[in-house]
């Protein structure tokens, strides 16, 4: 039953061939990145083959975010595996864009092969992989299925599946069990995503922490924007990487009730930093763009924070931030970046994708839990006058810095698959 349905799922894939292709030219108008190598999609390469020397370790990194992950498990992995060479792979245009900072001489970047039967095994005869890593959640059937005939073992790190997601997966456990099951080893963030890992059939399940407690901000970016906060007048409250309809929502309170202090928008994604800019001149109010910035913010009702990579200035420069995607049934976004930078967070009720840094968050007095937007800017605004913006400061600092080692754990445990 297992095959068939493999044969069928693959079926589709091959059929959806037409559409992928259409949809990155479509995506290409607004992000050229997406036009670039779209041939590799399809297990199509134009450089030399690699050798199977015993040597390439393959790391996925869908996006951005995990790319930034990936740049903390790399770090370590070189450490512990000299000679290694880094194959880095990606599904999005930011990601690949970050992921070049990652390689080193010989080294090598592709996209993540569509999940056909043809395309995945030309990826992995091409690039002749000694042990796959995947990052937090990316298991696609045909991949796995591929890894294990040729003999690559694959490894999920820094894995999570929330309750949401696994029920997903158990709609179609005819394809994600034996996906799953494929898999020779699982790193867990946590012990609830560990339970919901192996109900899904993952095996040799352990539980080793969150990577991204092991970043550390950027020293520049932080003194930049701390420079900037100690020039302005109003305390600064940022939605970070905030999604379609969080925006609006917060322009329409401030339009109605004022700005007592200096709102900051940071989208989530690139391609939406014009939309999110006309809705704030939509409203009346007025707008200063970071990518207009030189020696100092500019004056304005709303600033918005147009620029990649800068998330360390941003924190650094808000008393508060309101955490996007968590306003919306969305997730929410990762708060250990704002924990590390000492910046407070408020949330909303969606929180699922990051469940248990949200709860130990709370508890730790870094974070709190609001109901809605309307609550969280009532809350901001009381914050940032009260002593009780300095103790969560303090509370998020400490908090960052508890649940740092992931990273060595899990390195070394992926060295241990290249010796054995």
């Amino acid at each position: 039953m297992a095959r068939l349905a493999l044969r069928i799922y693959s079926g589709v894939m091959r059929l959806l061939q037409p559409w992928l292709v259409r949809k990155l030219q479509g995506r290409a108008l607004k992000e050229p990145g997406y036009a670039h190598a779209i041939g590799e999609r399809f297990g199509q390469y134009t450089s030399t083959p690699w050798v199977a020397d015993g040597r390439t370790l393959w790391v996925h990194a869908v996006s951005l975010g995990e790319t930034r992950t990936a740049a903390l498990l790399v770090q370590a992995l070189r450490a512990r595996v000299p000679g290694m060479r880094l194959l880095l792979t990606h599904g999005t245009a930011t990601g690949r864009q970050e992921g070049l900072a990652l390689l080193q001489p010989g080294d090598a970047q592709a996209w993540l092969p569509w999940d056909t039967p043809q395309a995945t095994r030309e990826f992995f005869m091409h690039h002749r992989p000694a042990l796959g890593i995947l990052l937090e959640t990316e298991v696609w059937p045909n991949l796995i299925d591929q890894a294990k005939q040729l003999g690559v073992p694959m490894v999920l790190a820094n894995a999570r599946m929330s309750e949401k997601s696994m029920r997903q997966a158990m709609r179609l456990g005819v394809l994600s069990r034996p996906a799953f099951a494929g898999l020779s080893a699982v790193y867990a963030q946590t012990p609830q995503d560990a339970a919901r890992l192996q109900t899904l059939g993952a095996p040799r399940v352990e539980v080793f922490g969150n990577l991204k407690f092991d970043a550390t901000p950027n020293a520049a970016q932080c003194q930049q924007g701390r420079a900037w906060r100690a020039l302005g007048s109003r305390p600064v409250v940022m939605l970070a990487s905030s999604r379609e309809g969080e925006e609006a929502a917060l322009l329409d309170l401030v339009r109605a009730l004022g700005a007592p202090v200096q709102w900051l928008l940071v989208p989530r994604h690139p391609q939406r930093f014009d939309e999110v800019a006309a809705l704030v001149v939509a409203r009346g109010l007025s707008l200063s763009r970071r990518s207009g910035w030189t020696d100092a913010p500019q004056p304005a009702d709303v600033w918005l924070g147009d620029s990649l990579g800068e998330m360390a200035m941003y924190y650094s420069l808000s008393d508060v931030a309101l955490l996007g995607g968590s306003f919306e049934a969305l997730g929410g976004q990762n708060l250990i970046e704002a924990a590390a930078c000492g910046c407070p967070v408020l949330m909303g009720p969606h929180t699922f994708n990051f469940m248990q840094a949200a709860e130990l968050a709370l508890d730790a007095g870094a974070a709190l839990r609001c109901a809605d937007v309307r609550q969280a800017h009532d809350r901001a605004v009381a914050l940032v006058q009260s002593p009780e913006q300095a103790q969560m400061h303090q509370a998020a600092l400490h908090f960052a810095r508890a649940h740092r080692g992931a990273a060595q754990r899990t390195a070394q445990a992926l060295a241990a698959w290249l010796k054995g």
